[in-house]
């Protein structure tokens, strides 16, 4: 197997330096821009596996950068940002990265969760060959990773419909958010657990009233035996 290709998008030549280095001690493909419209392009020439893109670039801000991506790539985004406010980060996760993490930062926890994201986007862990997921309105493909609500066909992430797929495998099951983030993000995941009520939210905005995922309060999600509307 190729070594997986990292996309660097951060204006701080400080920070990619550092990042960079620690990366290919790693044996990645590494690949820098340091401004928004250089990281689209740089995306679109690479076709990196996974990007690390700061929210704050000149010319187009992050932000706008994962909105342009998500149009047409899945890639495994981690967003860098200075900011503290919990806004931003539900904002980023909510346009489409996949974690976050917040500056300033340790380059070995950077480079703990990229491994892990990687391990988790190269396997995909799902139900064995042929098994289709499927409620009177739902059906959930784990071989084509493809959704479909009645016949209209839905555009997850990877991290949602790898939520999706693991709340499914364990319907009429309540998981817990560490749960999840475990079997999602994996066992060494160092980050918050409100991305998965983040990206939970996106699914069942994407899913419409048929998303069968349950809040159950004070300890985590369950995907219904039985429809359920919000």
């Amino acid at each position: 197997m190729a070594n997986p290709k990292i996309l660097i998008v951060d204006d701080e030549p400080s920070i990619t330096n550092l990042v960079c280095a620690y990366l290919k001690q790693e044996g990645y493909n590494i690949f820098t821009a340091n401004d928004g419209p250089g990281g689209l392009k740089a995306a679109r020439a690479y076709q990196p596996d996974l990007i690390v893109l700061d929210i704050m670039l000149p010319g187009i801000d992050g932000l706008e950068v994962l909105t342009q991506l998500r149009r047409e790539s899945d890639v495994y985004v981690i967003l860098l940002t200075a900011r503290s406010e919990e806004t931003d980060k539900v904002i980023g996760l909510s346009v489409g990265a996949d974690d976050y993490l917040t500056k300033p930062f340790s380059p070995r926890e950077l480079v703990a969760r990229i491994k892990a994201a990687l391990r988790r986007y190269r396997t995909h862990p799902a139900f064995p060959s042929g098994i289709m997921i499927t409620t009177p309105h739902l059906r959930i493909d784990p071989n084509s990773r493809q959704v479909w609500v009645d016949n209209r066909t839905v555009e997850l992430t990877t991290t949602e419909f790898d939520l999706l797929l693991v709340l499914a495998e364990h319907r009429g099951m309540v998981l817990s958010r560490e749960q999840l983030l475990e079997k999602v993000w994996g066992g060494d995941y160092y980050g918050e657990m409100r991305v998965v009520d983040v990206h939970l939210g996106h699914v069942r905005q994407k899913l419409g009233e048929q998303h069968n995922i349950s809040t159950v309060r004070g300890i985590g999600y369950r995907f219904e035996k039985e429809e359920v509307s919000r």
